[in-house]
C-alpha cells in the first residue's frame, strides 16, 4: 500500500485497517456497493414498457422518469453521506442508507401510481447515495495513487458484470411474473449486502480523522474540495461522461426494441457491449501502474471523442445497420473503462484527509450532473438514435474541456 502522508491510510497498516476483509474480499464488497446502483437502474429496462401502461403513462419519454428519479436523488443525497461519513465511520451511514434502500423497493412492488412510484424511487436513490460515498471512501482510506486507480478498475471490472446480466434478469422476471417482482428482486439482493457487511466490514476510519458535524465544519470540508482546482475540473469532466451513459441508458430500450426491433433479445445486446465495457476496466487495472492515470484516460477520452464524432457524421445519413452501430458503439464504451475510474481516482487523489466529504461532493457533481445531462439526452429521442450520439460527442468535448481547465491547459501532465 502506498498512501500520501498525512492520509488515514498512511497511518494504519492494511491488515489492521482490512481485517477481516482480505485484498480479493474488499474488491468484491466494494463491487457489490457499487452493482446496487446498477442494479437499481439495468434491471428496470425491460419492464419500463409493462410499468408504463400498468401505471397509465402513455408517453413513452416520461417512463424514463422511473431511472431518472432513481439517479437525481441518488447524486443530492451524496452531499450528506460525506460528513457523515466523516463523522460517524463509514459502517453506520452505510447501514443506514442500506436499510433505506431495502425498504422503498420493497414499497415501489406496491405503489398504485406512477407518482408514488417515483417518490419511492427518488427516496430509493437517496438511501443508494450511501452505498456509492462510503465505497469510494472505503477505498481511499486504504490506498492512494496509481493503487487506488488500479482498485477502483477492479472494482468497476466486477462491477460491469450487473449491467450484463440486469437486463437478462429483468426479462427473465417479465416473461414469468410482472414489473412488480423486479423491485422485490433489488429488494432482495440490498439485503444480501447488508447480510455482507453486518459481520465483515471494519471500520476503516481512524478515531483522529473523525470530523465535527457541525455547519462550520461541513462548510470547511466542502471548500476545501470545492476550492481544489483538479479535484473540481475532473469531477465535472467524469460528470459529462456519465451523462453520456445515462442518456443511453434512458434511451437504451427505446433504441434496442422500437429502432431496431430487438424484443426479447435487447438485454442480450446489451450485455454483449457491458462485456467489453468490463474488459476494459479489466486491462485498465494492468496497465494503470505501468503508464499512469492520466496518460491513459486522457489518451482514452481523445479516442473517444473521435469516435464519436465519425459516429455521428455516418449516423446523419440514416439509421445505421445494428452491426455499425454496435461497432461504434463498442468502440466507444470500450475507451469509457479508461475514463471513468481514472478520473474519479485522480479527482480523489489529493483529498485524503476529507475522503468522506470528498467523496460526496465529487460524487454529488458526477451524479447529479450526469443524471440531468442523461435526462436531456433521453428527453430528446425522436424514434432515431442520432439525439443519443449527438449527446455522447458533445458530452465528450465538453470533458475534454474541463479536463484542460483541471490541468491547466495541458495534456498527460504528469505520469502518477
Amino acid at each position: 500500500m502506498t498512501s500520501r502522508p498525512g492520509t488515514p491510510a498512511a497511518d494504519l497498516p492494511p491488515e489492521r485497517r482490512m481485517a477481516p476483509l482480505g485484498r480479493h474480499e474488499f474488491i468484491a464488497f466494494v463491487a457489490a456497493l457499487m452493482a446496487l446502483n446498477a442494479m437499481s437502474i439495468d434491471i428496470m429496462l425491460p419492464g419500463l414498457q409493462q410499468i408504463g401502461e400498468s401505471l397509465g403513462v402513455a408517453d413513452e419519454n416520461s417512463r424514463q422518469l422511473v431511472l431518472s428519479a432513481y439517479v437525481l436523488g441518488f447524486g443530492v443525497a451524496q452531499l450528506f453521506f460525506g460528513p457523515l461519513a466523516d463523522r460517524f465511520g463509514r459502517r453506520k451511514p452505510l447501514l443506514a442508507g442500506l436499510a433505506i434502500y431495502v425498504i422503498c423497493a420493497a414499497l415501489a412492488a406496491f405503489a398504485p401510481s406512477f407518482g408514488l412510484l417515483l417518490a419511492l424511487r427518488f427516496t430509493q436513490g437517496i438511501g443508494a447515495a450511501a452505498t456509492r460515498v462510503i465505497a469510494v471512501t472505503l477505498v481511499r482510506d486504504i490506498y492512494g495513487g496509481r493503487q487506488m486507480a488500479e482498485i477502483m478498475s477492479m472494482v468497476m471490472m466486477v462491477f460491469m458484470v450487473v449491467p450484463v446480466i440486469a437486463p437478462g434478469m429483468g426479462q427473465i422476471i417479465m416473461i414469468f411474473g410482472e414489473w412488480h417482482m423486479i423491485f422485490v428482486a433489488i429488494a432482495l439482493f440490498g439485503l444480501a449486502v447488508i447480510a455482507w457487511a453486518v459481520p465483515r466490514l471494519p471500520e476503516t476510519l481512524d478515531p483522529d480523522y473523525r470530523r465535527e458535524l457541525s455547519l462550520l465544519r461541513i462548510v470547511e470540508g466542502f471548500k476545501i474540495v470545492l476550492t481544489n482546482r483538479t479535484a473540481v475540473g475532473y469531477a465535472f469532466a467524469t460528470a459529462s461522461i456519465f451523462g453520456a451513459l445515462f442518456g443511453f441508458l434512458n434511451s437504451a430500450q427505446q433504441i434496442y426494441v422500437e429502432i431496431y426491433g430487438l424484443g426479447v433479445w435487447f438485454p442480450a445486446v446489451f450485455a454483449f457491449v457491458a462485456l467489453f465495457m468490463a474488459l476494459s476496466s479489466f486491462l485498465n487495472s494492468r496497465l494503470v501502474g505501468r503508464f499512469g492515470m492520466r496518460r491513459l484516460s486522457h489518451t482514452a477520452l481523445l479516442g473517444f471523442i473521435a469516435v464519436c464524432g465519425l459516429w455521428l457524421l455516418v449516423s446523419l445519413a440514416g439509421t445505421l445497420p445494428l452491426w455499425l452501430f454496435l461497432t461504434f458503439f463498442v468502440a466507444a464504451m470500450f475507451q469509457f473503462g479508461w475514463i471513468g475510474a481514472n478520473f474519479n481516482a485522480l479527482a480523489m487523489e489529493p483529498l485524503g484527509h476529507v475522503a468522506g466529504t470528498a467523496s460526496s461532493v465529487l460524487g454529488f457533481l458526477q451524479t447529479a450532473g450526469g443524471g440531468i445531462i442523461g435526462a436531456m439526452i433521453g428527453q430528446l429521442y425522436n424514434g432515431t438514435a442520432v439525439p443519443m450520439i449527438a449527446g455522447f460527442f458533445t458530452v465528450s468535448v465538453l470533458s475534454l474541456a474541463l479536463v484542460l481547465f483541471a490541468e491547466g491547459g495541458r495534456l498527460f501532465a504528469k505520469s502518477y
